[in-house]
């Protein structure tokens, strides 16, 4: 059986450096979002959507790629290592995952032009959850540019912190609302949002499983006890 060539290893770095590219995206794309519901301005909103069309199409292209490079392999009758198929069969799966993280992020977009006619800011502990998930965001993406399983199991351990953030700021909203200072619309708008932030994490945390299973073989699982990490697999 004959060894992929050097052709197959062009064709994979192109495709890691395809999907690289398309979490910084993902990543300046939940900002933007973040920011125009900030600034509770519907025209950031707008471009955010627009936005996201282009990741939606680069979605599609990066798995046709990936798709076309195994089936080339096959038609060769090339001996593929395993190596090599666990990173193809990561990219395809990370690339699911950041296109959803990127539906959510145009979700959060959407509710500004409903905080616009609130009038009423948002607090500044959404801020700091906004820039947790940001972070993660980011952390995930080098991690997988750098196949960098210790960074990877560091974005794991940053769900907890980003469900915290969470807790505090719903726990906020309930006092603000006790205390007259807030409307339950208001409330309940940061209730979604915080959701949507949520979801953006818990993609990045599956992103990091790929990550770790790709660069290491092994397979990572969240239990009540925290994450652990199954045997590895060839």
């Amino acid at each position: 059986m004959p060894e992929t060539g050097s052709g197959f290893s062009q064709r994979l770095d192109s495709l890691s450096a395809g999907l690289a590219e398309q979490g910084r995206r993902v990543t300046e794309l939940f900002e933007h979002a973040c920011d125009a519901v900030f600034a509770m301005d519907v025209g950031r909103a707008r471009a955010v959507v627009d936005a996201d069309d282009v990741i939606d199409r680069v979605d599609v292209e990066l798995e046709q790629a990936a798709v076309g490079l195994l089936t080339d392999v096959a038609n060769d009758g090339a001996k593929l290592e395993p190596a090599n198929l666990r990173r193809v069969l990561t990219i395809v799966k990370i690339n699911n995952e950041l296109e959803r993280a990127a539906d959510a992020a145009t979700e959060i977009a959407a509710k500004s032009p409903a905080l616009s006619e609130i009038g009423q800011s948002l607090p500044d502990t959404f801020r700091v959850l906004t820039n947790s998930v940001a972070g993660i965001l980011r952390d995930v993406t080098r991690a997988f540019e750098r196949s960098d399983a210790r960074l990877a199991k560091i974005v794991l351990d940053s769900e907890d912190t980003v469900e915290a953030f969470k807790s505090q700021l719903l726990r906020d909203a309930e006092r603000a609302i006790a205390g007259g200072t807030m409307g339950v619309d208001l409330a309940f708008i940061i209730h979604e949002l915080a959701n949507q932030c949520e979801r953006i994490a818990d993609h990045a945390t599956n992103i990091a499983e790929q990550i770790i299973y790709s660069a290491t073989g092994a397979i990572v699982r969240h239990t009540d006890a925290g994450w652990i990490e199954l045997p590895k697999r060839a």
